[in-house]
């Protein structure tokens, strides 16, 4: 941590001694200089409320009231950008000059953005960007597709993404992974805010344990991203950007779903609500979620297909502005959750013929100090964020007692990024971008009854350097990280290297190269090894075992045009994808004080390629269309040997050839929204455990088309206040497993398609 504090120091001192040399900051003390106006949608000419309303490279801000009005008041003198955004909308910027004793009245049309061509973005150069500015590919999940989706947590959403896949890897306890590109969940980074604290333990559960209601919007990041954000990073990352309160409000939904239209139900409540200060100096912005689940049980055998649950949100995020140029911003969530799955519910775990229960209690969150020049010279942050997970758990059958365990996680990270911008620096503007990161995750699991611990921290020492040339036509990027990670003994250098090319002002060609890296850890997410029969697994590390690398690249093309009322964008992607030294995990058949032994070695590699298609298309606010496919082929080098029985296998497990979304929206009136979505899911290979069956199998499944439909309206009941009712199915025509593996011997890892059968819901919302 000294040497941490240390780096930070020496890196930001004569940076900042420097820019205090030659920037001429103004006086920034309050005057009676104003700016006042109203902002109208170009097309209806209705205005529009709550459209926030700032000073470009300050923190001086404001929303438009319920009438569409803003007043921005004692502002300090000299030229500004007034800039005018909202999701959905697309941004507009105009030169003001302002006074002291003047008042300004800025009035704006702004058009709707129904591709969200003008969106920001953070993931692609860790700087906020606009979409289609981004140096490389970054996709867009916000809360209008949670809605239409009726996805209540990310795991649901993140399904109507190109290149995405969430699915179901366990019918006792339901874990859940997301696979992109064809690669499976420790290939994928997760961050909360950029920051990567979500730890190889949370990984497990969590994607159902984040609420919509705590998420802004998602941003996707296919392709190699360790020289972003580190280890892990290989398939791509997903950045979750939390909440920020824009203006005072509040909402409360409940939805209630019958699943498989039997007596097991999901009830979800979530409320949420946004305080802001009359300056927009502070803001608050605080949000619950509380889930429960009763199990399901398809085949009636008495053995549950999805477990039962129990969970319970809370969080916050806060911000406080200490300066025209200068910003501190916190967040803070608690996770509270149950889940149970196997047979005889009602019973203690260990007088189950199988049973899988968890309890975890997880508090995490993270503060960030920003800083700027007024110039927007220079940008400067610190931050710092972690995350505890405390799990107690049951892995066990046979009315076994010694299937107790309880594992703990601490994840810490903090750092500090410096952003200088050239006018020209050699050939074009460029943002020199530099930083330090230090993490740590220290992690305990126990399982008294088998002898079964494990103890593993992590150190990772980061640094990291880029720079991006930048004008409206052309964005060139080349940079590196170096990672010194405590469980190898060298350092690890990712470099990365990407090319924007703008014929046209509506097309983007772009071009990416990145290479990344996973360390040989012993714990990764797959601790939760599914059982057949109850048997206790654990995985042990293989002598000389090396991390495992990759090389990533891939080429897209992403064009928007208009056609009078009509918005349409296209996007193709090709991509390839080589790892080194893959990590494969590999049946030993030797038991240990009862505990089944597998060992995690490196393969032969393996190479992923395909291209992404997806398409957009918008008329007026009316009709909305969106689809997107991915075909691939995913293959090891050599067969590997995945069990001591059935044959070695060169295709990946879980990889099918195709797979997609799409979503249509309908809105004739205003009030009234009309909703399709669907995913579709190819054919692929899934193993089959001896237990129910009498050898492992390598089964190849069908394929599997889920739709869903949703209906709503809303209700002006009070001024602002809007009463929504809702209802849908989901998985339409009950596309779902049928050869689930039945009692107590079945391969609880057997489970492949949609995570649910043919469900009806309603809900309700009140929103001021």
């Amino acid at each position: 941590m000294k040497a941490l504090i240390f780096s930070i120091a020496c890196l930001c001192w004569p940076l900042l001694s420097a820019q205090a040399e030659n920037i001429d900051y103004p006086e920034l003390k309050k005057s009676d200089a104003n700016i006042i106006g109203h902002v109208l949608n170009k097309n209806s000419k209705e205005h529009l409320p709550y459209i926030t309303i700032a000073l470009k490279g300050t923190t001086i801000g404001t929303v438009t009231d319920a009438t569409g009005h803003y007043f921005l008041k004692n502002l300090p003198e000299g030229r500004f950008i007034l800039e005018v955004t909202s999701v959905g909308y697309k941004t507009v910027r105009r030169n003001v000059t302002l006074k002291k004793g003047h008042t300004l009245e800025e009035d704006f049309e702004i058009e709707e953005d129904l591709v969200a061509l003008d969106g920001v973005v953070i993931s692609a150069n860790r700087s906020e960007t606009t979409r289609r500015m981004a140096p490389t590919l970054v996709n867009v999940l916000d809360l209008k597709m949670f809605e239409t989706t009726n996805s209540s947590t990310l795991s649901q959403g993140l399904n109507f993404q190109p290149g995405v896949r969430v699915e179901t890897n366990c019918q006792n306890c339901g874990f859940q992974q997301v696979r992109m590109n064809g690669l499976d969940g420790p290939y994928t980074q997760i961050l909360i805010d950029s920051r990567p604290i979500f730890s190889a333990l949370s990984g497990i559960y969590g994607l159902e344990q984040i609420p919509a209601n705590m998420i802004e919007r998602v941003e996707v990041m296919r392709g190699g991203g360790s020289a972003l954000f580190g280890s892990s990073a290989i398939a791509g990352t997903i950045n979750i950007i939390t909440k920020e309160p824009l203006r005072n409000s509040g909402q409360l939904t409940h939805t209630f779903t019958s699943i498989g239209g039997s007596s097991s139900f999901d009830n979800n409540t979530s409320i949420n609500a946004s305080l802001v200060t009359d300056d927009q100096r502070a803001g608050l912005y605080v949000f619950g979620q509380n889930r429960a689940r009763s199990s399901y049980d398809d085949d009636g055998d008495g053995y549950t297909e999805m477990p039962k649950l129990k969970n319970q949100t809370v969080g916050l995020r806060s911000y406080f502005k200490t300066s025209t140029y200068s910003k501190l911003t916190f967040e803070y969530h608690h996770m509270q959750e149950f889940r149970r799955g196997g047979d005889m519910l009602n019973r203690p775990p260990h007088e189950a013929n199988i049973a899988e229960q968890l309890e975890h209690s997880i508090n995490g969150g993270g503060v960030k100090f920003d800083l700027s020049s007024p110039n927007e010279k220079y940008r400067l942050s610190f931050f710092s964020s972690a995350q505890h997970t405390d799990r107690d758990s049951y892995y066990g059958g046979g009315q076994d007692p010694n299937a107790y365990g309880k594992t703990t996680d601490l994840t810490f990270m903090a750092g500090s990024q410096y952003v200088y911008s050239f006018n020209n620096f050699l050939f074009m503007p460029s943002d020199l971008t530099t930083g330090v990161e230090y993490s740590r995750d220290a992690l305990e699991d126990n399982m008294w009854g088998y002898n079964r611990y494990t103890k593993q921290t992590v150190n990772i020492n980061s640094a990291f350097l880029q720079n991006e040339w930048k004008n409206e036509k052309w964005s060139i990027l080349v940079g590196a990280r170096l990672d010194k990670h405590n469980l190898m003994d060298h350092v690890i250098i990712n470099p990365r290297a990407n090319l924007r090319f703008n014929p046209t002002e509506n097309m983007n060609l772009r071009l990416s190269y990145s290479s990344g890296f996973r360390a040989p850890q012993a714990f990764d997410e797959d601790l939760h090894v599914a059982n057949v029969g109850g048997t206790v697994s654990m995985i042990e590390r293989a002598p000389n075992l090396k991390e495992e690398k990759s090389q990533s690249f891939s080429a897209s093309a992403d064009i928007y045009r208009r056609f009078g009322a009509f918005q349409a964008n296209f996007l193709l992607e090709g991509f390839y994808t080589q790892l080194l030294d893959v990590f494969v995990i590999e049946d030993t058949d030797e038991y240990r004080d009862g505990v089944l032994i597998k060992q995690r070695r490196n393969g032969s590699g393996a190479k992923v390629m395909g291209f992404t298609i997806e398409g957009k298309l918008a008329y007026l606010s009316l009709l909305q269309l969106q689809a997107g496919a991915t075909l691939q082929r995913s293959r090891y080098d050599e067969p590997e040997k995945w069990s001591s029985t059935a044959p070695a296998e060169k295709k990946i497990f879980r990889t099918p050839n195709i797979y997609g979304y799409f979503t249509a929206t309908y809105t004739p009136v205003k009030a009234l929204n009309i909703a399709f979505s669907g995913t579709y899911t190819g054919s692929m290979l899934v193993k089959h455990l001896a237990g129910y069956v009498a050898n492992d199998v390598a089964v190849k499944t069908r394929d599997f088309l889920d739709l869903g439909f949703k209906a709503s309206y809303d209700f002006s009941i009070y001024k602002s206040t809007v009463l929504q009712l809702n209802v849908g199915v989901q998985n339409l025509f009950d596309a779902y497993q049928e050869d689930f593996d039945k009692g107590r011997k079945r391969d609880s890892d057997y489970i492949y398609g949609p995570a649910a059968p043919r469900s009806y819901f309603a809900g309700v919302r009140i929103s001021y």
